[in-house]
């Protein structure tokens, strides 16, 4: 099974993947290089991955090039922690609970067809489930004066029924 490594420290300039790779040479052709670059600039981001074939390998690569010297900066070598789906939504539904205002994206069957490709319409799938709710649900009162909205509640509710 193929084991990631985390390249971090890695300089922020113009770096091809083939002078990464060059780096990892002794290593065979199993070690296979990405590096991580700013889609507007097309300069590195600082960091890359690599990927061996056990963890063995992920081991001794980890002891042999952590601080070795990359373009005159020390890289940072370590285990890539794996992406999970369960984080992913975490950090999204914070943002769907504060879009819950805005009306609800047109649900044709013909738009749903174009925007499946989007990346767009992936991201914002966790924001149709707010939609579905009642208005009463899609206004949440600010915390700090929760009590005091119930005991406005309370007294309006008493006036109408006098």
């Amino acid at each position: 099974m193929s084991v990631r490594l985390y390249i971090g420290n890695l300089p922020k300039e113009e770096i091809d993947r083939q002078d990464l790779q060059a780096v990892f040479a002794a290593e065979g052709d199993a070690v296979t290089t990405k590096l991580i670059k700013d889609r507007k600039t097309g300069k590195c981001r600082g960091f890359g991955f690599l990927t061996v074939n056990n963890d063995e390998q992920a081991d001794q690569i980890i002891e042999k090039y952590n601080g070795h010297l990359f373009k005159e900066t020390p890289i940072k070598l370590e285990k890539a922690l794996p992406r999970t789906k369960g984080e992913e939504n975490e950090e999204q539904a914070p943002k769907a609970a504060n879009q819950s205002s805005i009306p609800a994206p047109n649900t044709n069957k013909d738009s749903n067809r174009r925007d499946k490709g989007s990346k767009k319409s992936r991201r914002s799938g966790g924001t149709r489930e707010t939609t579905t709710t009642t208005d009463s649900d899609a206004i949440r009162p600010d915390p700090r004066w929760a009590s005091e909205l119930e005991k406005l509640k309370q007294m309006l509710a008493a006036q109408t029924t006098n």
